[in-house]
């Protein structure tokens, strides 16, 4: 037994079927379309998780850049303090 009680034979039978009624060369566009389909779904989840970790690693750098101007800020208001006692 097949696929859901289809024996294989059976799906050869409506597979050469469906090759009479559309040919061999739509069935090649439809595999070139699926698989250039697939390729671009790949990139797309590969190049979303690297915009995830660029996106993750800029946020980081922001905040080291806000916390070291902040820290520099803090100095300068304990310079001004000390310059005007």
């Amino acid at each position: 037994m097949g696929l859901g009680g289809i024996s294989i034979w059976q799906l050869l039978i409506v597979l050469v079927i469906i090759i009479l009624i559309f040919g061999t060369k739509k069935f090649k566009n439809i595999g070139g379309d699926l698989g250039g389909a697939v390729k671009g779904f790949k990139k797309a989840m590969n190049d979303d998780g690297k915009d995830e970790k660029e996106e993750a690693g800029t946020k980081q750098l922001k905040q080291e850049e806000d916390a070291d101007f902040t820290d520099a800020k803090k100095a300068d208001v304990k310079d001004e303090q000390k310059s005007d006692k």
